[in-house]
């Protein structure tokens, strides 16, 4: 079976592992373009193309054995469709590709395209479906297979699987038991689907919902939400962009200096004094003896642990860490 395949992140860098390692190669993979990346900006390319370059099966002879196209509009998209079609693909496979397929590339295979899509469809259509399920203190969440039309996450589902998830989850950790379970379920769905046993089931439209785009002012806390809330935007918007804040560190009596600092891991407790976004020294009653004092910070309703965090440009530091070289954190009121 010859297959186009069209993803750019660790998601669809996962599936399209796991697909290689059962020898469904593809014959072609798409991928958005390379990015500046960290405060040098170092351009680099997406995870799926990282995948291919760093296969030596798939980079046998010196040569490179996947053709990778990387468009970056529309128009460079149609303008490779000639160079698919040559290709003749039984079928096109789409994982966290990031961007919508004209009809025009939709129609190029001979079974079409088929997506899979971390959540139950029809809920959370779009490009963030693992962060919504987080935020929303969903306690489970799963991978839909379907048929892709020329809408969002619409087409008919061909499987579905579930998962539960874990209160430690975090989108990362998340995406990758995702991944993993939905490209298990995709290779056991491929044949099926190609032989035509497999009946699609369309979707219940009416109770679609939508997620959108993160960006970055997406991480940026409001002390004055509820801590359980706030915990979980923490792990929701974890790599990227992190649940953040501002500190406005004292350098001198006249002199103050504003630092992002992202909040890395945290978690919930009673304590409900101090005022919203204020730092205080918390003696927490289940940590271990030789970590001490943890950092809390008085959120809206309860208080927010915060067990790890991170300077924007520094190191992941613990707590303890982090106040090591940051006494004068304790007192400060978080913006």
């Amino acid at each position: 079976m010859k297959f186009v395949f069209f993803g750019t992140s660790e998601f669809a860098a996962i599936v399209l592992g796991k697909l290689i390692a059962v020898n469904y190669i593809p014959s072609a993979v798409v991928c958005n373009p390379d990015e500046p990346v960290g405060r040098k900006q170092i351009l680099t390319p997406p995870p799926v193309k990282r995948l291919i370059a760093n296969d030596k099966q798939l980079m046998a002879n010196g040569g490179q054995l996947i053709e990778i196209f990387q468009p970056a509009t529309k128009s460079e998209l149609l303008a490779i469709s000639h160079k698919l079609l040559a290709i003749k693909p039984d079928l096109g496979i789409i994982a966290a590709y990031g961007k919508i397929l004209p009809k025009e590339i939709l129609n190029i295979p001979v079974h079409g395209f088929i997506n899979i899509h971390g959540s139950f469809l029809p809920y959370y259509r779009g490009a963030s479906p693992i962060q919504a399920a987080i935020l929303n203190g969903d306690k489970e969440t799963g991978v839909t297979i379907m048929a892709v039309d020329e809408e969002i996450d619409h087409g008919p589902v061909l499987a579905y699987s579930k998962w539960l998830i874990a209160d430690s989850d975090n989108c990362e950790s998340l995406s990758k038991k995702l991944a993993i379970s939905g490209a298990g379920l995709l290779i056991k769905t491929i044949p099926d689907y190609i032989s035509g046993k497999i009946k699609s089931v369309e979707q219940d439209h009416s109770k679609a919902t939508y997620t959108k785009i993160i960006k970055k002012e997406d991480g940026k806390i409001d002390w004055s939400k509820r801590a359980n809330e706030i915990e979980r935007i923490t792990r929701a918007f974890y790599p990227w962009p992190s649940a953040w804040t501002i500190w406005r560190q004292e350098i001198s009596d006249k002199k103050q200096v504003n630092k992002i600092l992202k909040i890395i891991e945290s978690e919930v407790s009673e304590e409900n004094e101090n005022k919203i976004g204020e730092v205080f020294l918390l003696q927490h009653p289940n940590i271990l003896e030789n970590v001490g004092v943890l950092l809390g910070v008085k959120c809206g309703e309860k208080s927010l642990i915060i067990k790890k965090l991170q300077l924007e440009g520094g190191k992941i530091l613990t707590a303890k860490e982090f106040l090591n070289g940051h006494k004068d954190f304790i007192g400060s009121v978080l913006e």
